[in-house]
């Protein structure tokens, strides 16, 4: 069985469609686990009503934690072999849970099966098509500007055992787990890319992930992530993924600077300012 776990808190705007997504899979062989925080507005009201008709969708509300915590206690009611997340405003491809359940088939234990994602802007134009075909630990650890993490949960599936060997979600990390989870599962499972397009991931404004890139904090975090998994590498390695990921960051900042020339002028004000205060 293949488990899909969404977790979500006052999405009324997006569950229901959320819920389709799953039942217009068609996959006879899933569940759809759905845990919510303790919803104020018509979250709930609405996964009644579509619990009421489909037997494969099971959810639990109650106040948590943040959403780890709503992660984790998706991951404690599954009963799939193989799960993913399904966050209420993305969405998968057609036919993906089916492909999915079928690559399992001929892959040991614990897998890790990644493709590749649609990124959206929030006016519904295609940004980028994420295609992260590098996902060695010493890859991911030169940067996102070089080699790119997965882009979004509906792109990447995975044993359910695998958190036996790597554990939970970081009940303290509240916006970078599924970073934090990749850099540890691609040490402990048997990785697998596929290049095939599966998942939709949505930057839609308001949300916590939008506000995190806009404010300037996804960045540095991913960043200190980074860091802190150099300790899993030998010295040379170390020494190796140090220098990359420096010379690709400063490569993709001249990238960025050569394409928006007014911005320079306000990192070095920013830097200015900072330093006189």
């Amino acid at each position: 069985m293949l488990s899909i776990i969404t977790p979500v808190y006052n999405g009324e705007r997006f569950i229901e469609a959320c819920i389709r997504v799953v039942i217009d899979q068609q996959c006879p062989d899933v569940e759809h686990i759905i845990v919510d925080g303790g919803s104020s507005d018509r979250t709930v009201e609405i996964i009644e009503h579509y619990a009421d008709q489909f037997p494969h969708i099971r959810w639990l509300s109650e106040k948590d934690q943040g959403q780890s915590d709503a992660m984790n206690k998706g991951i404690a009611m599954a009963k799939g072999e193989v799960m993913s997340f399904l966050n209420v405003d993305d969405y998968y491809e057609p036919n993906v849970l089916n492909q999915v359940v079928e690559i399992f088939k001929t892959l040991p234990e614990p897998s890790l099966l990644v493709g590749n994602c649609n990124v959206w802007s929030d006016a519904g134009e295609l940004e980028n098509v994420n295609k992260p075909r590098r996902l060695k630990l010493t890859d991911l650890l030169v940067g996102p500007w070089k080699n790119p993490f997965p882009a979004n949960p509906t792109a990447y599936f995975y044993h359910t055992s695998l958190h036996q060997k790597i554990g939970p979600y970081d009940l303290h990390e509240h916006y970078a787990m599924d970073i934090d989870f990749m850099l540890k599962a691609v040490q402990a499972a048997n990785v697998q890319y596929v290049d095939k397009t599966w998942g939709n991931h949505r930057k839609i404004a308001g949300t916590k992930t939008f506000n995190d890139l806009q404010n300037g904090q996804a960045i540095p975090r991913v960043c200190r992530l980074i860091k802190a998994y150099r300790k899993d590498l030998s010295p040379l390695q170390r020494v190796q993924v140090i220098f990359l990921y420096n010379l690709f960051r400063n490569l993709d900042r001249v990238f960025y600077f050569s394409s928006h020339p007014d911005q320079i002028f306000w990192k070095l004000k920013a830097k200015l300012t900072a330093s006189t205060t």
